[in-house]
C-alpha cells in the first residue's frame, strides 16, 4: 500500500495539513528529506558538478559461483582440474568458457571476463562483505553486521536516494543480500526493497509479485493526484519541496510495472522458466527511468551456488537460465541504446576449490573468484587477466575487491576522494587504500 499520510495537525480548507504534505517528501527514518536533496543536487549541478546518469545491475551468484565451469574452463588441466561441464568458444578469438554458457559465448564482443580475481576470504559471510563493501570482515561468518557501506549505498548517499527527474530511487534491492545495505551511512540509503521494507526510503511497500496488478499500486496514487490538482497545495512551497511530491507521483511508479511491457519481449526475458527474466526485465526498466543501482540475487535452489557434492547437475540447472536471461538483457540493452550507460556486474563470494573434491563437488575458495562485466562504458571483449595453469590463484596481477569498487566509482561517476562521517564523527574514505580502477577496463 501507500503510506503518504502524516498524524494530522492543523486543516487547511480542504481539510489537508502541511504535516501531510511534507510527509511525502520524507525518506527513511532519519529526518534528511527528499527536497534537501535534491537541493544538493541542484547545488552540485551549479558548481558544474552534475551527476551521471550511468547505472549498475549486480547480479549476485549467491553461495560462491563457481570460476571454472563459468568463465575460466581449464580445458588444458588435468580432469581433476578442468571444467565438468567442458567449454564453448566465444566471440573472442581464442577465448573460451563454460559449456553451458553458449549464448553469453557469443555475447563474449560485449563482456569482460576477469579472471585473477582474488580476495582470500573463503566464508560467505565474509567472502560477501568483502565483495560488496571493498573491505574484509571476517566476523561476518560469526554473524557480525556489515561495518562498510555498500556500492548501491554509497550512489545514493552521492546522488540523493530518488532520481530528481523520475522520481524512481537510486538503489533498488530486487532480493535479498547480506552487507548491501548502508551500514553507517545511515537508514536513509538502504535499497528500496519491492519485497520487504521499501517504506524506509520511500514510502512505497510493494511486494515483487504485486507489481503486475496496477491497480493495487496507482489506485491511491492517482486520488492523491487529483486531489493534489484540486487543492493547488503546491501553490506557495518552494520549488524543491514541489519536486518531491512531484516526484512521488511520477514515472516511479511506472518503472515497476512490467504489464506496460510487450508481452513477447517478457516471454522472450522468461523463456528459460525462472524468475531471473522478469527481475533483469525490471532492472532494465528501473535504470531506464533514472535508478543508479539494483542488486538481485540469482540463487537456483536453497543453497545456490554452494555445491559441495554433485556438481554437474546442479550446474546443468543452475547455468542455463543464466545464460539465457543475461544474453536477452544484453541484447535487449543494445538495441535500446543503454549498454554503454548500464554497466552489468556478475560475482559472488568466491570461487571453487580447483580440485574436484571426493563427491564430485567443489569447495569455498577466495583465493581466486568469478567475475564478469559487461557495458557501462568500459573496454569489453576481452580477458583480463589470468589465472595459474589449474585455477587456483591468479598469475596475473591479483585484481581485487577494491579495484571493483574504483571501477563501479569511475561508471557512476563518484569522486574517489569522496569521504563521510561515520558513526563516530570521523571523516572516511569511501574507497580503501590503493583502490584504483581495473585499468584494462578504463
Amino acid at each position: 500500500m501507500l503510506n503518504f499520510w502524516g498524524k494530522p495537525l492543523a486543516k487547511n480548507c480542504e481539510g489537508t495539513s502541511r504535516r501531510e504534505f511534507l510527509k511525502v517528501g520524507s525518506l527513511g527514518l532519519t529526518g534528511f528529506g527528499l527536497p534537501s536533496l535534491l537541493q544538493q543536487r541542484a547545488e552540485a549541478a551549479d558548481k558544474g558538478q552534475p551527476v551521471k546518469d550511468t547505472s549498475v545491475v549486480w547480479i549476485w551468484l549467491g553461495g560462491g559461483a563457481t570460476h571454472i565451469e563459468t568463465f575460466d574452463p581449464k580445458m588444458d588441466a588435468p580432469s581433476e582440474f578442468r571444467s565438468v561441464v567442458g567449454s564453448v568458444s566465444t566471440s573472442i578469438p581464442g577465448v573460451e568458457i563454460g559449456g553451458l554458457l553458449p549464448n553469453l559465448a557469443q555475447m563474449a564482443n560485449r563482456m569482460a571476463f576477469v579472471r585473477s580475481f582474488a580476495h582470500g576470504n573463503s566464508g560467505h559471510g565474509g567472502g560477501t562483505h568483502y565483495v560488496m563493501t571493498g573491505t574484509d570482515h571476517p566476523a561476518a561468518d560469526a554473524g557480525a553486521g556489515p561495518i562498510k557501506p555498500s556500492f548501491g549505498a554509497i550512489a545514493s548517499r552521492v546522488r540523493g536516494t530518488n532520481n530528481s527527474e523520475s522520481g524512481v530511487p537510486t538503489f533498488v534491492r530486487l532480493s535479498g543480500l547480506y552487507a548491501d545495505g548502508p551500514s553507517w551511512l545511515g537508514a536513509a540509503y538502504a535499497p528500496f526493497d519491492v519485497g520487504g521494507e521499501a517504506r524506509r526510503n520511500m514510502n512505497v511497500n510493494v511486494d515483487l509479485n504485486r507489481l503486475g496488478d496496477r491497480r493495487s499500486l496507482l489506485s491511491q496514487v492517482d486520488r492523491l493526484d487529483r486531489q493534489v490538482d484540486r487543492n493547488g497545495l503546491l501553490d506557495g512551497q518552494d520549488k524543491f519541496g514541489g519536486q518531491a511530491f512531484r516526484l512521488i507521483l511520477s514515472r516511479a511508479k511506472e518503472a515497476f510495472d512490467l504489464t506496460r511491457e510487450d508481452p513477447r519481449l517478457r516471454d522472450k526475458y522468461n523463456g528459460a522458466g525462472t524468475g531471473l527474466g522478469d527481475q533483469l526485465l525490471l532492472a532494465r526498466r528501473l535504470c531506464e527511468a533514472g535508478c543508479g543501482f539494483v542488486t538481485l540475487n540469482y540463487a537456483n535452489s536453497y543453497q545456490g551456488w554452494d555445491m559441495h557434492e554433485k556438481i554437474e547437475p546442479q550446474l546443468k540447472t543452475a547455468c542455463p537460465p543464466l545464460d539465457h536471461a543475461v544474453a536477452t538483457f544484453l541484447e535487449d540493452l543494445q538495441q535500446r541504446g543503454l549498454s554503454e550507460k548500464i554497466l552489468l556486474v556478475i560475482t559472488g563470494e568466491f570461487g571453487r576449490t580447483p580440485r574436484i573434491n571426493p563427491v564430485a563437488g567443489r569447495d569455498h575458495w577466495g583465493p581466486l573468484c568469478t567475475l564478469a562485466l559487461a557495458g557501462g562504458g568500459l573496454k569489453m571483449g576481452q580477458v583480463v587477466g589470468e589465472s595459474s595453469s589449474k585455477a587456483e590463484v591468479p598469475k596475473s596481477e591479483p585484481i581485487q575487491p577494491k579495484h571493483l569498487m574504483a571501477t563501479i566509482f569511475h561508471v557512476l561517476g563518484i569522486d574517489p576522494h569522496t569521504q563521510y562521517i561515520d558513526q563516530s564523527g570521523r571523516p572516511q574514505f569511501l574507497l580503501p587504500d590503493g583502490a584504483s580502477p581495473i585499468r584494462e577496463l578504463v
